[in-house]
Order: C-alpha cells, then structure tokens, then sequence
C-alpha cells in the first residue's frame, strides 16, 4: 500500500500538470538576436501556438556562444513544457565543434517536432567582382585567405556552409562569426564582409532590392523563392549541398502528453494554408512529423556535423 501511495504521489502531478497544460505562459527561446531565419520561424511558432492553446506564448531572444547560452537555458529548465527551444545545425554541430559543452542536445532534450529544412543563399556585397560562383572560386584562389564570410555565429547553418564552401572550392577566407543572421546581413550590406551564406528570410529581400549580389542556393535542389537562382553544385562546385533546419525541443523529461499535445498543434498549423505559404514565400519547407522521427533525425545530424568538423578541421576551444 505504501509503495502503490508513492507512486500516485509521483505520477499525479505529472499527469495534473499535463491535464491543464497550459496554465501560463511559454515562452520559446531563440538562441539568437531578432531579424534573422531563425527569429523569423521562432516568431511564427510562438503565434500559432498562442492561438491553437489560447494561452501567452512569447520569443526570448537569447543569443551568444553559438546558441550554446539559449541552448543551456531550455536544457537546464524544468521540464514542464513552458520553456521551450527553436533548435538547429548549431545544435547538433556544436557536439563536436566545442570541447566543453554544458548539455547534451541528445540527452538533455526532448524533441517534439521538426518544423522546417530551408536553404542557405550564398549573396556577395556588389564591390566583390564575381558575377558567379566560378568566378567567386577563382578571385579567392588569387585573393588568397582576404575574402571573408559572416555567418549567424559559430556553428550555424551558415558557418557550416561557408566552410564546406571553402574546403570544396580547395580555398582560402576568414570567418566573421555574428551573434545573428540580422546583424550579419546588416554587415554586408554594408560591404564590411564580402559574402554571407544567409538565410532566405534574412537575405533575400536585400538580393531582391540590390543591394546584394545572389550567386546560388545551398541545397541540392532550386528553392521556390528564388527559383532563378541556381544551385551552388549546378553553378561550379559539383557535389556541394547544405541545408538549414529548425525544430520545436523542450527539456529532458517533459511529460508526454505535454510533448504529445504540443507536437499534435504544430503539426495542425504547419498544414494550414497560410502558414505554408509564409514559410513557402521565404523558400522554407515544412517538415512536421512525430517526436520519434525527429529524434532519429537529431542523432543522425550530429553523426553527419561530426564528420565536417573533422574535415574541416575547424576548432572552436
């Protein structure tokens, strides 16, 4: 009898919690500052949630140490589904970019859906003298080690673009990590780097308006946004494709019927039309899917980041 009162007196606050989820606010953390592709879904997410839970669901912007710091955040919150994380390509790369990392994004989190995979658009500022991704190979190759490349921080989906880009192409450029993709698209519009593998969000509008120069997508096929650009691989570097993605995660040990709940109402909206269509129009894919998948995708991106990192042999600490 004790033991059959102890174990009512474990699960029912679980399973209370769960019942009344939510009872306040969520808020979901973007590792990042605001404006760039990541904000950008953080905030959509944040939206529709609010409105399929009739609750308040709002974005924390917590960027720095290559989403290690708004990472840490969610991974050491308590597990009850209302701190939860816009996780990406950091999170799986950092595994093997950093020697000393506080969580284990396997370990420490509980995926509840991928959302989206989106392309990356290699745009140079209009003072680099390359007219395409050819002849952007062959002035770095005579502008050894000058050219440099922004990036949304160490680790993201743009680093690790520019750095297949550069161990491909068998050439030379400096990396300027920002805490973002909106400052980093700030900077080279400002021509204070030469190009930026940025996200369509944050960089097509600038290609559209001229103020920056596209050269090519980083994804196997054409995106719908900019379907006259072609891709880096078609466009002078055979093989080369690099994807980013986004995906909903919540702390290690979170109540499955919290994560079967929020899963359940993400997956609604992302069908929804005007839901695909945003994403759609900034050349994102919905994804959607169940935990499991997204797990299984999780382990399999860390096993592929791993491998990049050791040979590139970038290095972080």
């Amino acid at each position: 009898m004790l033991i059959g009162a102890l174990a009512v007196g474990v699960t029912v606050p679980a399973f209370c919690s769960a019942q009344s989820y939510p009872s306040r606010a969520i808020r979901v953390i973007v590792p990042y500052v605001p404006g760039g592709g990541t904000d950008f879904v953080g905030r959509t997410v944040a939206q529709k949630l609010a409105d399929a839970l009739g609750s308040t669901v709002f974005v924390e912007n917590r960027p720095g140490g290559g989403t290690n710091i708004g990472s840490e955040v969610v991974a050491r919150a308590p597990a009850d589904g209302y701190t939860l994380l816009i996780g990406g390509v950091p999170n799986s790369a950092n595994m093997a970019l950093f020697q000393k990392i506080s969580y284990d994004v396997v370990k420490d989190f509980a995926p509840i859906v991928m959302i989206d995979t989106a392309p990356n658009i290699l745009a140079i500022h209009p003072s680099v003298p390359a007219k395409s991704v050819k002849e952007l190979i062959a002035l770095a190759k005579v502008r050894r080690g000058l050219l440099t490349y922004a990036s949304a921080g160490i680790g993201s989906s743009n680093h690790l673009s520019g750095e297949l880009f550069r161990v491909m192409a068998g050439i030379e450029m400096i990396h300027i990590p920002y805490k973002g993709g909106g400052a980093a698209v700030v900077d080279l519009v400002a021509g204070e780097v030469s190009m930026y593998f940025g996200t369509t969000p944050s960089t097509l509008p600038f290609v559209q308006s001229g103020k920056l120069r596209a050269l090519g997508v980083t994804t196997a096929k054409r995106t719908v946004a900019a379907p006259e650009l072609p891709t880096i691989a078609e466009a002078g570097l055979p093989g080369y494709e690099q994807s980013a993605w986004h995906g909903l995660l919540a702390p290690a040990g979170t109540p499955e019927p919290v994560i079967t709940r929020l899963n359940a109402e993400v997956n609604k909206f992302l069908r929804s039309p005007d839901v695909t269509e945003r994403f759609k129009f900034q050349g994102i894919d919905v994804i959607g899917g169940s935990p499991a998948e997204f797990a299984a995708f999780i382990r399999q991106d860390v096993a592929k980041y791993a491998k990049l990192v050791k040979t590139a042999g970038i290095k972080i600490d």
